[in-house]
């Protein structure tokens, strides 16, 4: 069992990444609090409890009460119980890119999908105008690359963690296969550089 005192004195490292999600939590949607409430979370060796983290964080109780709901409306903490004791328990999911996945998810839900939707209900309609043919192309060509982007986001959450990293890793190896297979079907044009191949 870890000590209480990892949570009620926090090491200069953790305070400055929990400081950190603080800043950043109003660039990602969330608010500071909750930030740093993840970040206070996600480094623990154990799960804390609402007293805990009020306590660490000199947070009014009734402000990580709502902070905790809204993690838990994001997902991106799992509730638990300990044996004998009534309080609840919140930790993070151990694995990173669970939590990227959820997040991403989650941001999917709240704001792409209702950009989409509305896309999709514009194209629909019958331009009256050259405006609005004009209009209405652009949304098409915004919506062809949200789709492809959504497609495409998909398909790497559907890989292994594992082969995620793999492909995160290749960077502009993955490119230049592209280039290579386009190169032999004949969709890429020569460059300078093809002709030295």
């Amino acid at each position: 069992m870890w000590p209480m005192t990892y949570v009620k004195h926090l090491p200069p490292l953790n305070r400055q990444f929990v400081a950190h999600f603080g800043e950043m939590g109003s660039r990602w949607g969330i608010n500071r609090t909750v930030g740093q409430m993840y970040a206070l979370i996600f480094l623990s060796p154990r799960p804390l409890n609402a007293d805990e983290i009020a306590e660490t964080l000199e947070f009014s109780r009734s402000n990580v009460s709502m902070g905790l709901k809204e993690l838990q409306a994001w997902r991106l903490v799992k509730l638990s119980h300990q044996p004998g004791d009534r309080r609840e328990y919140f930790e993070a999911p151990k694995d990173v890119w669970e939590i990227f996945r959820v997040l991403a998810e989650e941001r999917r839900r709240r704001e792409i999908e209702p950009t989409l939707s509305m896309l999709r209900m514009a194209l629909l309609e019958e331009p009256g105008s050259e405006e609005e043919r004009h209009a209405q192309q652009r949304m098409r060509e915004m919506h062809e690359l949200i789709d492809r982007l959504m497609t495409w986001f998909d398909d790497v959450q559907r890989l292994a963690p594992e082969t995620a990293m793999q492909l995160m890793g290749m960077g502009t190896a993955v490119t230049r296969v592209l280039e290579f297979k386009d190169r032999l079907t004949g969709k890429g044009g020569s460059t300078g550089k093809d002709k030295g191949v």
